[in-house]
């Protein structure tokens, strides 16, 4: 295979200022297109060749800088949801809304490596005292690859909680089935926290629904028979997956997602929060392995 590692490739893999002004990375492989924005080294967009978009992005996304976008794929670091000692902190930490620095881009073949970095800083500091380094490889082909290494490079271990929050498109997530959670239990945190066992048929989205399921290593199977097709997301070094849908009136109140985008999206994560998170002596590494793709 040819390999080339620069910061850009024409005709495959180039840098540029999307329509808001922030800089992303727009990958043109032969398999797939991509984009993965620096802030937050956020995959907006993945689609193979001859299919629609795997992932949902909301009409309503605030791309500016400091803010998140809603869809795609977030970066869930250093904690999940509200910060437990201060609810007053970025809800799901401060990765997904902080400039990247673009470490290479890779040609293999026919896949394209993209390879982003993020270190401790005085304002990460501020919002959580620990030195860290954070590595996200995304690889674009017939198959959307992501790797999220985390190294305690400080001199105290420190526990953190992770996700890769991945929003996945449907045409109706009413009609929708999940499959790879039966047996599972789960935090209901619409039931506020309420610890439920899952069933063994497969999971209908019929209300709001925010849940943590635990020791969850299986892949986990969407099948989509509005669009005809079946979504799949595998993980390794992961032992929670959260599933989310606002629904209707948790979608009316946000302000960055729209009204009736409810339907076409359904969040699968692979995560490592609450009872799984991780614990990172110095100079630890603890990767966490992410696959979307369509059956």
């Amino acid at each position: 295979m040819s390999q080339e590692q620069v910061h850009s490739i024409a005709g495959f893999a180039v840098v540029e200022r999307g329509g808001h002004g922030l800089e992303r990375i727009v990958v043109t492989a032969p398999e797939a297109d991509a984009e993965i924005y620096l802030q937050g080294a956020h995959v907006t967009r993945f689609q193979p060749n001859g299919r629609g978009s795997l992932l949902f992005l909301s009409e309503k996304s605030i791309f500016q800088s400091g803010k998140a976008i809603r869809g795609g794929v977030p970066i869930v670091f250093p904690w999940f949801g509200p910060n437990a000692a201060d609810p007053k902190l970025p809800a799901h930490g401060f990765a997904r809304t902080t400039r990247w620095d673009l470490s290479a881009i890779i040609r293999r073949g026919n896949r394209a490596l993209i390879e982003l970095a993020l270190k401790a800083s005085e304002a990460t500091r501020k919002l959580w005292p620990h030195d860290f380094e954070l590595r996200f490889r995304v690889t674009v082909g017939a198959t959307l690859q992501m790797q999220l290494e985390v190294r305690n490079s400080g001199g105290t271990e420190f526990l953190f909680e992770e996700a890769l929050h991945t929003y996945l498109a449907v045409k109706d997530v009413r009609q929708v089935a999940i499959g790879g959670l039966a047996g599972r239990e789960y935090l209901d945190k619409v039931q506020g926290g309420k610890r439920i066992r899952e069933g063994a048929q497969p999971i209908r989205i019929t209300g709001e629904t925010d849940r943590v399921y635990l020791a969850t290593p299986d892949a986990v199977i969407v099948d989509d028979p509005a669009a005809s097709r079946r979504l799949r997301v595998e993980k390794e070094s992961s032992n929670a997956t959260v599933v989310w849908n606002p629904w209707i009136a948790k979608a009316k109140a946000l302000s960055d997602f729209g009204d009736d985008e409810w339907p076409a999206m359904l969040c699968v994560e692979s995560a490592d929060v609450g009872e799984s998170a991780v614990t990172l002596r110095p100079g630890e590494v603890h990767t966490l392995c992410a696959t979307v793709a369509v059956d």
